[in-house]
């Protein structure tokens, strides 16, 4: 009896616990390694469409950039169009005025050129908001166009 009791006595209780472990452990492995298997499956499908969404919003950004920068390039052309213009009809006005000597024809051409002078800063104003409106759609159409799309693609 005594040697039954020594055996026992030299075995390792931990490692009588690993066994039972390891026994009922034999039997998990595959339930668990399905579900590894699937989370990863779906970690990499997660990660490959954000990978995409990533690429089309980056692409939306560039086009939106792009636009933007030829609209504002568009915007400050017009402007110095007219500048160009608006400084080329003051020397007009100037010109014609030192050729003036009456006080009612130097009156007159000032309220002419004053018409002339509204007539056409409410022209370029226009075209400026017309121009400010096209650049904002044009800016705007590439994301939102990639917003609706990840929109369809989430739904």
């Amino acid at each position: 009896m005594s040697e039954v009791h020594t055996n026992e006595a030299n075995v390792d209780p931990k490692a009588r616990a690993n066994e039972k472990r390891s026994g009922m452990s034999s039997a998990m492995p595959g339930i668990f390694d399905g579900l590894a298997e699937q989370n990863l499956i779906r970690a990499k499908e997660s990660i490959e469409k954000m990978k995409i969404a990533s690429g089309a919003i980056n692409d939306a950004l560039r086009e939106a950039y792009a636009a933007n920068a030829r609209g504002a390039a568009d915007y400050a052309a017009k402007v110095i169009e007219f500048s160009g213009e608006n400084t080329s009809s003051a020397f007009d006005f100037l010109t014609h005025l030192l050729g003036m000597t009456k006080p009612s024809d130097i009156l007159q051409l000032s309220a002419a050129q004053g018409c002339k002078n509204f007539t056409a800063t409410a022209a370029q104003s226009r075209e400026l908001w017309e121009l400010t409106r096209k650049v904002t759609a044009e800016t705007a159409d590439p994301i939102k166009r990639s917003f609706a799309s990840a929109l369809q693609k989430a739904a």
